[in-house]
C-alpha cells in the first residue's frame, strides 16, 4: 500500500507518495514528489524544496533523481507534470514523519505550497536464538503418589459441602415464601452514533489542545471513533491499526467520502500519538469536524422501547 499528501490552490497540485509505509531497518524507500500544473498559466516560476542528506534525522536519503517533466494524461494535454524521485532508509526503528515538502511559486513565499506529512513505519529484524537455545534440566525423580494420604481431607470436605449445601437450601425456601418479586425490564441499549456524538461534543467542549494536551485531544477523537465502529460495524477497531481497519471497511456498505475522512481522522492521530506531530490549529478544527462527519454518514438510526415493569407477585401456604 502506499500513502499519498496533495495540496490544492488555482490550477497546481503538489503531492508526496511512498510506495511503501513499513519497512525494515536498512531497506529502501521509494518516495516521489509530483506538481501537477496547467500550461496555459503565463509566467509560472515552481521553486521545488531544496533536499540534503537527510529529511529528518532518522530518515537519510540515499539517492535524489532529476526532475523530469511528463504529460500523465493524453486527453488533456494542457496539463503538465513534474516529477523527482527519492529513494530514503532508515537504520533505527521507531515511527517517523516525513514533513511536507515546500514549493514557491512565482517567488510569492506568503503563499508556499506544502504536501502533508508522511508517516514511514521501521521494523527491526527478529534475532534467530535457535542456535543458542538451552535444554531444560531433568525434572526431580517424584515418589509414586497414594490417595489415602489426603483421605481425613476428603472426608472433612465432603461434611463441609453438605453443611454448607443445607444451609443455601434453608435460606432459598424461607427467602421465596410470601415474596414479591419485580421482574426489571431490560435496559435498552443506547444506539451508538448517540454515544460516538456525546463523546465528540465533550472534546470539542473541553478543546484541551488549548493547554498543549493535542496528544491527548488526538487520542480521544480515535478512541471515539474506534468505539463507535465496534458496535455500530462488529469491527475489532479498538484492537486494530489503521491500516486494519481501513482494510476491513472494504466489505462494509460505506461511502467513499465517509471512508476518507475516517481515514484522515485516524492517520492524524496516529501521527500525533506514535511520530509526535504537531497539527496547526486548523487541523485541529478540521479532523474533529471529520470524526462528526463520519458519524453521522454512517449512523444507523434505532428506536428505542422501554419495556412495562411486571410483577409476579408468588406465595407458599
Amino acid at each position: 500500500m502506499f500513502f499519498c499528501a496533495n495540496n490544492f490552490f488555482g490550477q497546481i497540485r503538489v503531492s508526496a507518495v511512498l510506495d511503501s509505509a513499513k519497512i525494515r531497518i536498512g531497506e529502501q524507500v521509494k518516495l516521489d514528489i509530483y506538481v501537477n500544473y496547467d500550461v496555459s498559466q503565463q509566467d509560472l516560476k515552481i521553486q521545488w524544496p531544496s533536499i540534503g542528506d537527510t529529511i529528518t534525522g532518522k530518515v537519510e536519503v540515499v539517492s535524489i533523481a532529476q526532475i523530469d517533466t511528463t504529460i500523465p494524461d493524453k486527453a488533456n494535454p494542457s496539463i503538465f507534470q513534474q516529477h523527482q524521485q527519492i529513494i530514503v532508509s532508515a537504520y533505527d526503528s521507531g515511527y517517523f514523519a516525513i514533513p511536507g515538502f515546500k514549493f514557491i511559486v512565482n517567488d510569492d513565499t506568503t503563499r508556499p505550497f506544502f504536501t502533508e506529512t508522511l508517516l514511514l513505519e521501521v521494523h527491526t529484524v527478529p534475532t534467530d536464538t535457535s542456535a543458542t537455545k538451552t535444554k531444560d534440566i531433568k525434572p526431580p525423580f517424584e515418589e509414586k503418589f497414594n490417595w489415602k494420604w489426603y483421605l481425613d481431607y476428603i472426608y472433612w470436605g465432603i461434611g463441609l459441602l453438605v453443611f454448607i449445601l443445607i444451609i443455601i437450601l434453608v435460606t432459598v425456601y424461607f427467602t421465596k415464601r410470601n415474596k414479591q418479586v419485580v421482574l426489571e425490564p431490560e435496559k435498552p441499549k443506547i444506539p451508538a452514533h448517540i454515544t460516538a456524538l456525546a463523546s465528540l461534543e465533550k472534546i470539542k467542549a473541553e478543546q484541551v489542545w488549548k493547554d498543549g494536551n493535542v496528544k491527548e485531544y488526538y487520542s480521544s477523537i480515535s478512541d471515539a471513533l474506534r468505539l463507535y465502529i465496534e458496535e455500530r460495524f462488529n469491527v475489532n477497531a479498538l484492537e486494530s491499526t489503521t491500516d486494519e481497519i481501513m482494510k476491513a471497511f472494504r466489505t462494509q456498505v460505506v461511502d467513499k467520502q465517509s471512508k476518507e475522512k475516517l481515514e484522515q481522522a485516524l492517520t492524524l492521530s496516529d501521527l500525533v500519538k506514535f511520530a509526535k506531530l504537531t497539527p496547526i490549529e486548523d487541523e485541529h478544527k478540521f479532523t474533529l469536524q471529520n470524526a462528526f462527519d463520519f458519524v453521522n454518514g454512517t449512523k444507523r438510526e434505532e428506536v428505542m422501547t422501554i419495556p412495562e415493569p411486571q410483577t409476579n407477585t408468588s406465595s407458599n401456604s
